[in-house]
């Protein structure tokens, strides 16, 4: 996914969260609702989550350099992490916090009307939102399923404002129907009760995102399709009889290490291997262009240049 999409996206629900965050708060202030506030905390984390997104995306780009050969790409999978632990500490804990809170010292809600015109306008800032995400998502997704398209894409910052904005809808719904039922019912255990289930939400998209992000942080490597076309384009060249092993890492949603051994047809002069493997590199760096470093072993260039010397 185009580094560019994915700002794109990131910006949109930075905006979005940060007017929604104001109008939740001031709504709370009105009201008093447990849910209107674990809301407005909710959108606010999410806002600060938008910002580390942008920095991990502008700190990923950073050039390689001594102390990182291979780049800075794994920014960030960092950034990411940190804003999975931000969801379930900040927006997960405190929204739990506060509904617990507000079930056992109970307060009336005021003014609902507030409250429902706010969650009326949160939920449109959130679908456009959401909506944005999911159409940069969708260029990259194409026949592949929903689930299948996020384990494998190595760029989780869409994915991630698909999570939060999707969160977000529901903990609106689930705040609405909180309020309703305590207006309803004069019971403000219902309030608080919605605030909880926010906060499990929360959580629970937290932990999923957190998993992902551990997998790229540990180092995934490219899929079993993509290994099988590096070798088939290697061994399609007439001075190769075998490769083997192909193994990567990616370091960055577009930076993938590769690893090769090679054994070379025994006819090939060992001052020739050079040239092969320029020439080997040139062809799967033309298919993948996201494979930017090539390490090649070849296995036979002792026996090769046994074989040159005895001849």
């Amino acid at each position: 996914m185009a580094t560019g999409s994915s700002k794109k996206a990131v910006y949109a629900a930075i905006g979005g969260n940060l007017a929604i965050a104001i109008s939740k708060f001031v709504a709370a202030a009105f009201t008093g609702s447990s849910a209107m506030i674990s809301e407005g905390v909710h959108s606010l984390v999410d806002t600060g989550n938008g910002g580390l997104l942008l920095l991990g995306l502008n700190r990923s780009k950073r050039p390689p350099d001594d102390i990182h050969p291979f780049g800075h790409g794994k920014e960030l999978y960092f950034w990411t992490l940190i804003v999975a632990i931000m969801i379930f500490a900040i927006g997960g804990g405190i929204s739990a916090y506060e509904g617990v809170t507000h079930i056992l010292h109970p307060r009336p809600i005021e003014s609902a009307v507030w409250s429902y015109s706010v969650l009326g306008l949160a939920m449109v800032f959130e679908g456009a939102s959401l909506g944005a995400a999911w159409r940069e998502f969708s260029r990259v997704k194409g026949r592949r399923g929903f689930w299948r398209t996020i384990h494998e894409s190595k760029d989780p910052t869409i994915y991630t404002v698909i999570f939060e904005d999707a969160a977000a809808l529901t903990g609106l719904a689930v705040a609405l129907v909180g309020i309703f039922l305590t207006e309803q019912t004069a019971n403000p255990v219902y309030d608080g009760s919605a605030s909880v289930v926010i906060g499990l939400l929360l959580a629970s998209v937290a932990v999923y995102l957190a998993n992902e992000s551990k997998g790229l942080l540990i180092g995934e490597g490219a899929d079993k399709q993509t290994l099988s076309e590096v070798r088939r384009l290697a061994e399609s060249d007439e001075a190769v009889e075998r490769a083997r092993r192909p193994l990567t890492m990616y370091f960055g949603p577009h930076t993938v290490l590769l690893t090769l051994e090679i054994q070379f047809n025994p006819t090939i002069a060992a001052r020739d291997i050079e040239g092969v493997i320029d020439r080997i590199e040139k062809k799967i760096r033309n298919r993948f262009p996201d494979i930017k470093h090539i390490l090649i072993e070849a296995e036979s260039i002792t026996a090769l240049e046994r074989n040159s010397s005895a001849r």
